[in-house]
């Protein structure tokens, strides 16, 4: 029994590399500006889209989760992911594109909490759960190797057969993904599948709204993901910026995916490099302000790209360090509806904060990235977080 749960962390690497493999992502500007016909202002306001749709789907899709089970939320999730790509390449039209961001904000709903919440409980279920911190590390490794694979080969596909073909092909991993999600076993959890959906949703955001260290937690972790977030719409701007040839940029991408990767399986390290928990949440904040500052004032390659993979891969290495010392504080009855309750904060601050940044951007993009830059030095300095909130 044991042995077959221990089989869903594995199953769940594999599932979240080949849902990552994004073959668009180094040429995602371009696809949208240069075959999609439309500016980088439209852009962003696609993203609020996008993120508007995750905030109305978050919470129902982690009380599914709870309701339905995890495993078939991420079955959706991946069905919902494979259909993304071949509305995004049917034809080159703002309005089909707002189509396809609805479907994408679908699959990426459901996979929200519910592969994090299935992961912890088959770790519960094995008494592993110390581990969770280098689990959820190794789970973002995957997902961001999924990317560091696919954005070069993405870059390749994209001079040889066009801006479209590797936004096509993103189909193929997904239903590689899809066939993977149908052999993972669905851990019993203390709640009833019988119980009222309402009482779900209910029960679970309450939890989060009375549990303060809860809170702490998503503020720290919200507002320097934010930041962070922008930089994956910010590079290619800034690669052109710095004179980089287009053909280069997927492999940036795949450095940018590196440094993540390597953050995220060196936590243990970094706690000793700086003294403590509390210490590595302050510096990585600290370190992805500085990163984004040194990019805005500066446009030589080396300042350019030691932005964005420095102070990117800072920037968005954070989320699982803070998964683990969340589910510390979370019933298993109530996990992927608390989890997706969190995200969903965060989705609201990009739906607001998307067009707004999207056009401070087009007025002065230097002034943008120094701007987000002095935004996370003061999150880092104000957050509330302390040692003791911080359990393995």
């Amino acid at each position: 029994m044991r042995k077959t749960y221990k089989s869903n962390i594995k199953k769940l690497y594999l599932f979240i590399f080949f849902s990552s493999m994004h073959f668009f992502g180094g040429i995602l500007i371009p696809f949208f500006t240069d075959w999609g016909n439309i500016n980088f202002t439209q852009v962003m306001i696609l993203q609020s889209w996008f993120m508007l749709w995750i905030f109305l789907l978050e919470i129902p899709s982690g009380v599914l989760a709870d309701y339905i089970g995890r495993k078939k939320t991420l079955i959706i999730g991946a069905a919902a992911g494979i259909v993304c790509p071949l509305i995004y390449s049917s034809f080159p039209n703002f309005f089909i594109f707002l189509i396809g961001e609805m479907f994408f904000a679908l699959s990426a709903s459901m996979y929200s909490g519910a592969g994090e919440a299935l992961i912890y409980d088959s770790l519960k279920i094995i008494k592993q759960t110390k581990k969770s911190k280098q689990v959820f590390g190794r789970l973002q490794s995957f997902k961001l190797a999924g990317i560091l694979v696919s954005a070069p080969v993405g870059s390749l596909i994209a001079s040889n057969f066009g801006l479209r073909a590797p936004m096509f092909l993103v189909a193929v991993p997904l239903t590689i993904a899809f066939f993977i999600g149908m052999t993972l076993k669905e851990p019993e959890t203390t709640s009833k599948r019988s119980e009222n959906y309402l009482k779900i949703l209910t029960r679970g955001t309450d939890f989060f709204k009375k549990n303060k260290i809860l809170k702490l937690l998503t503020f720290d972790m919200v507002s320097i993901a934010a930041i962070g977030y922008f930089m994956i719409w910010f590079y290619q701007p800034m690669l052109e910026k710095a004179g980089i040839p287009i053909k280069f940029f997927g492999f940036v991408h795949a450095v940018f995916s590196l440094s993540q990767i390597i953050i995220l399986n060196n936590y243990l390290f970094m706690e000793k490099v700086f003294g403590s928990k509390k210490n590595v949440l302050l510096f990585s904040s600290l370190i992805t302000g500085f990163m984004y500052i040194l990019g805005g004032l500066f446009s030589n390659p080396l300042a350019v790209l030691s932005a964005i993979i420095i102070g990117g891969g800072f920037g968005l290495a954070r989320r699982p360090l803070f998964t683990s010392y969340m589910n510390k504080y979370i019933e298993s009855s109530e996990r992927a509806t608390v989890i997706s309750t969190i995200s969903m904060f965060q989705r609201l601050v990009l739906v607001i904060v998307n067009p707004i940044v999207g056009f401070l951007a087009e007025m002065s993009f230097d002034f943008t990235l120094i701007l987000l830059g002095i935004l996370a030095l003061l999150f880092a300095l104000i957050s509330r977080v302390e040692e003791k909130h911080l359990i393995d």
